[in-house]
């Protein structure tokens, strides 16, 4: 191969249109800023709607060049949510005692991302299921509330995933 066909080949190779995963940003240009009020709780699970809301917003601001605020008349997009449904239940059994050893939680999201101008839907998701598990001590001496650590864990499970969806069009 001839020093001309090898830098011909690498000029064609370097523009194959590979690029860094995770780095696309398919919203629309004049989006600046995103409003994410609290999320609905159609639920009786208390603060699970605050903790989601939080995530969310560190997610997009760790993760985004957005500035998040509170106002949705104010923003160029609005984040909703409701919670839909909140089911925790035993997976695990400890044998000798016959109580819970084990448990998972599932969230059931609705999300929309609209542009507050125009009104314009840029990402929906009317069914987004989320799951967590978390074990129980079986010895009342040695007793852990884990529920809530589950929680928090789901609640940045749901912020990953939901941004990562909006921001590949997925």
């Amino acid at each position: 191969m001839t020093r001309r066909s090898a830098l011909a080949l690498t000029t064609l190779l370097s523009g194959c249109g590979y690029h860094v995963g995770g780095k696309s940003d398919l919203l629309p240009k004049t989006i600046q800023t995103i409003a994410i009020p609290p999320i609905n709780n159609l639920t009786v699970r208390y603060k699970l709607a605050d903790r989601l809301a939080g995530a969310l917003t560190r997610e997009f601001i760790a993760r985004t060049k957005y500035q998040i605020i509170t106002d949705p008349s104010q923003a160029d997009a609005v984040l909703t949510g409701t919670i839909l449904n909140f089911t925790s239940f035993p997976t695990i059994f400890d044998p000798a005692t016959g109580r819970a050893a084990g448990v998972q939680i599932q969230v059931n999201l609705q999300l929309t991302l609209s542009e507050r101008a125009t009104s314009k839907v840029l990402f929906t998701r009317p069914n987004y299921d989320f799951r967590e598990r978390y074990e129980v001590s079986v010895d009342p001496g040695q007793y852990f509330e884990e529920s809530d650590q589950a929680l928090e864990r789901l609640s940045r499970d749901v912020a990953r995933t939901v941004l990562s969806s909006i921001l590949s069009a997925f």
